[in-house]
């Protein structure tokens, strides 16, 4: 409490400073927030005096879905508030009142509800308090009462309308959604197994959340939110035909969500299980147009317009999420990262900043800072943010080990790059994390061709296929199989890829069979291949590739177009399969073949600058250095 005190007098001595005006929370009713403002709260544990821990987290996780029908009011997640209050006070294990308010109070978050669950008899009272987490001042009270257990799911229910109302929802006379509705109303337990489901996965324990999913639905087989649950749980454990099904009897059952919940898991399954992107940027769009506060699906909208390379947007729901959430990381840590893509290194490097002065642990803060040191020739610095990375914990340790890889590879430095590899995959595999060690496998592989040494590459690559079967793995591999002379293990790959249904996998399948047609001089085929590719998504590796063969087929000025474009989008190249693993690698033979356009062309002075460049980046002996040499002294 003394904490929260001290907070809140800084906040308004700071605020009297800078003449802001008090926060709207002085009187009941729809005036309080005026009509539709945004309005963010954090739900703490209520006090549970019944005695029944049924009831623990049940009531906060109804009450969520219930406030959330409105369209002005989005919920901060509680995991993620907990998660927070151990840094900010390490040994804390409940969301009580206090610690909803400290954490509120570093978020920006506007409002904290704080409640109690008593026995009445053979029923319940719940009452409820909305407070300033600034101030720490009451804004409203409200209260309802269930007449038996089976009867609370309804009492939240009418709890959370009035909640609505004092909020300045206006639409209530316009829905007849209710939080039992999302729940079984006769199935408290299921409801429980339900919560308990959220948390494993939370913590990232997918196969007991998938055990919990399981429960609910056994004690109640039409609870949609449970099906749409375990789909995302049972896909991250590689149950693909358990996610299948779940997600069509998810589907069935939309009509047992609020309409909320159902724009959210009708986006979620768009973009992450069909990877229909169209489908679900008209859905998430939709769903923010109805609720203009879904945090989630502002994010979820933000997502999915990078994933279409539509760095803009994504930009620009970025920015709406951080009107509602100021001082969330992982909100700002993405704007920073949309900005890093769209190759806006310096919004990129100062967002980031930010979110590291918040937290120096968040390791993902030091990728931008990074790349944007590499991109002004800055190595000591983007060394330095990946040391500072390293020491952000297991993940920072990991992801800077690839980073580091990543830029003496790009420097040409590839025994310094193989040695850093080696050790990084004998942690990974010591923390049992398949993933990173197959993306190690990999970056593994590329030195050693940068070494010459083809049969260590290969078997590094088959090492990394055992491990991951994911598309920046696959396409990686088949490319250092073509680099090594395996040029049947690597149209496989491009063949698998091709035959997908969602075009990024389709552009790069395509790219992968024109590499082969450019390592034949089949150029014509070579360009038809290319061509479409980008038809199907208009990607960096593409425009790269497409560069190359219009120069070897004696079209200089079209490839100078193409090497241009992937110069001045080298932010994508940051992370080229916009994973944020870092590939700043793949700018490292860019200058040359941007020389040997201008070449072609005649364009001498910009020619020698290029290969100059170019040859800052590779050792001696490396076959693309000996040519720009040679090609500097024609």
């Amino acid at each position: 409490h003394e904490t929260i005190k001290e907070i809140c007098a800084l906040q308004r001595e700071l605020a009297e400073k800078v003449g802001v005006e008090k926060a709207p929370y002085e009187t009941s009713g729809p005036e309080v927030v005026g009509e539709q403002e945004p309005v963010s709260v954090l739900i703490a544990d209520f006090d549970n005096q019944t005695g029944n821990p049924l009831f623990d987290g049940l009531v906060e996780q109804a009450l969520a879905i219930g406030i959330e029908s409105a369209p002005n009011v989005t919920s901060y997640q509680r995991n993620n508030a907990l998660s927070l209050a151990t840094r900010l006070q390490p040994g804390v294990e409940t969301l009580n009142s206090a610690v909803a308010q400290l954490v509120a109070a570093r978020e920006g978050i506007k409002m904290v509800l704080a409640g109690v669950i008593s026995p009445d008899g053979s029923g319940f009272e719940l009452e409820l308090q909305a407070v300033d987490p600034i101030t720490g001042e009451t804004i409203f009270n409200v209260a309802s009462d269930a007449k038996s257990p089976d009867a609370v799911l309804t009492a939240i229910g009418e709890l959370s309308e009035e909640v609505r109302e004092e909020l300045g929802d206006t639409t209530l006379d316009d829905t007849d959604d209710r939080v039992a509705g999302t729940f079984t109303a006769a199935s408290l337990e299921a409801a429980r197994a339900y919560i308990n489901g959220l948390q494993f996965a939370f913590e990232g324990n997918h196969e007991a959340a998938v055990d919990a999913y399981n429960e609910a639905i056994r004690l109640d087989p039409n609870f949609g939110r449970a099906y749409a649950s375990l789909g995302l749980s049972a896909r991250r454990v590689g149950m693909n035909d358990l996610s299948a099904e779940a997600w069509q009897k998810a589907l069935s059952l939309l009509e047992t969500m609020t309409e909320r919940e159902r724009l959210r898991s009708l986006g979620v399954y768009y973009a992450s299980i069909t990877r229909n992107y169209s489908s679900a940027i008209d859905n998430f769009s939709l769903l923010v147009e109805k609720y203009p506060a879904d945090a989630p699906g502002h994010n979820n909208l933000a997502v999915v317009y990078f994933l279409t390379l539509d760095f803009a947007n994504a930009r620009r729901e970025g920015e709406k999420l951080l009107e509602i959430y100021p001082n969330r990381q992982v909100f700002r840590s993405n704007y920073a990262l949309y900005a890093m893509y769209a190759t806006d290194f310096e919004t990129a490097r100062s967002e980031a900043q930010k979110v590291i002065e918040q937290d120096p642990s968040f390791y993902k803060g030091y990728l931008p800072q990074a790349i944007a040191a590499l991109d002004s020739g800055d190595y000591e610095a983007a060394i330095s943010a990946y040391e500072s990375m390293a020491s952000a914990g297991p993940r920072g340790a990991s992801l800077a080990n690839v980073g580091l890889a990543d830029l003496n590879i790009y420097r040409g430095q590839f025994d310094v790059a193989v040695q850093l590899l080696e050790d990084g995959i004998a942690a990974d595999l010591a923390a049992a994390d398949k993933s990173a060690v197959a993306r190690k496998y990999v970056m593994l592989a590329e030195a050693q061709i940068g070494r010459a040494d083809n049969a260590a590459a290969v078997a590094a690559l088959e090492q990394a296929l055992e491990l991951d079967s994911r598309d920046a793995t696959k396409v990686s591999a088949a490319m250092v199989f073509l680099a090594a002379g395996e040029e049947e293990r690597a149209m496989s790959i491009a063949t698998d890829m091709s035959s997908q249904l969602q075009p990024q996998r389709r552009a790069l399948g395509a790219m992968l069979e024109a590499l082969l047609d450019i390592a034949h001089q089949r150029n014509a085929e070579a360009v038809d291949k290319l061509t479409a590719a980008r038809d199907f998504a208009d990607l960096w590796l593409v425009r790269l590739q497409l560069g190359k063969v219009y120069l070897q087929a004696g079209y200089a000025a079209e490839a100078m177009a193409e090497f241009d474009a992937a110069a001045s989008r080298r932010g994508e190249a940051s992370a080229i399969y916009l994973d944020d693993v870092p590939t700043w690698r793949y700018l490292s033979n860019l200058p040359y073949w941007q020389g040997r356009a201008q070449q072609e062309l005649g364009m001498t002075t910009a020619a020698l600058q290029s290969f100059e460049e170019f040859l800052t980046l590779r050792p001696e002996g490396h076959p693309l250095a000996e040519d720009a040499r040679q090609r500097m002294q024609n």
